[in-house]
């Protein structure tokens, strides 16, 4: 099965975009809301964003399904990543919006989430690993970046408007303590964009698990405020906004790397 697609570069770099999925298969939609047959809390766009760092040599790993079918930042037994705040789970069965993803009494049961982790969200991990293990063992070193983006402003989730790039690190265990100066020390040195690390956003299941420092593998997330890229109303790509957006990224992909 057709899980995720993987572009295979040759620097010590790998950029995972778990919820660039936009797919659900028909048997899962048919139990859906009207809202939630639009997927709107897809990571819009993240894989055109970054569509740029294959040219620094960067591994791309890009998923096909929605996080609807199963949330492949989600540890596989649900537990919580934020304990007392508002998030959605492993099947998300409520969107952002604090709305239901399901028509009343849909909602997938222990079976169908067990049968939904070994189709759709252990083949992507899989692939993940074994992109990381290859990387590793060719230089020695990988550093694992984690592409998201979020509307700026979702109340459900946290209060007022979100800063533009919001690092996690896991609260600074998920990389070396340079690589996460050198983040902040890159992000600091410029005034286009707010920014904050290990904020509301500390890195979720992907970033907590992989992030193995001591053993060659930084994990670093970056949740994006979807307005520097794109029409957040409208769903639609920005150039004119993306552009300097990519550029930042860009020069926080050269930090992490140590470039």
């Amino acid at each position: 099965m057709d899980i995720c697609t993987l572009h295979r570069g040759q620097a010590p770099l790998l950029i995972s975009l778990p919820h660039d999925g936009t797919e659900v298969p028909a048997d899962i939609a048919s139990r859906f809301t009207e809202e939630a047959k639009r997927v709107p809390d897809t990571d819009w766009f993240v894989s055109r964003l970054y569509d740029f760092a294959r040219e620094l040599g960067a591994s791309v790993l890009v998923p096909r399904y929605s996080r609807y079918v199963v949330d492949l930042n989600r540890p596989p037994d649900d537990v919580s990543l934020y304990p007392g705040q508002n998030t959605t789970g492993l099947c998300p069965i409520v969107r952002f919006s604090g709305g239901p993803v399901y028509l009343p009494g849909a909602e997938p049961d222990g079976k169908e989430v067990l049968a939904r982790v070994e189709r759709y969200w252990r083949p992507y991990h899989d692939a993940l690993r074994s992109e990381l293990d290859r990387l590793r063992a060719s230089h020695g070193r990988v550093v694992l970046w984690e592409g998201h983006s979020i509307r700026s402003v979702v109340p459900f989730l946290f209060d007022g408007r979100l800063p533009d790039f919001n690092l996690g690190t896991a609260a600074g265990t998920s990389c070396h303590v340079a690589t996460q100066r050198r983040l902040e020390a890159c992000l600091a040195a410029q005034s286009a964009y707010s920014w904050v690390a290990n904020g509301r956003f500390k890195g979720g299941h992907i970033t907590r698990h992989y992030g193995r420092p001591a053993e060659g593998i930084e994990a670093i997330q970056l949740e994006l405020a979807q307005c520097n890229y794109m029409d957040e109303d409208a769903a639609v790509y920005d150039e004119s906004r993306a552009a300097p957006t990519q550029a930042m990224i860009r020069s926080l992909l050269l930090a992490a790397l140590g470039d």
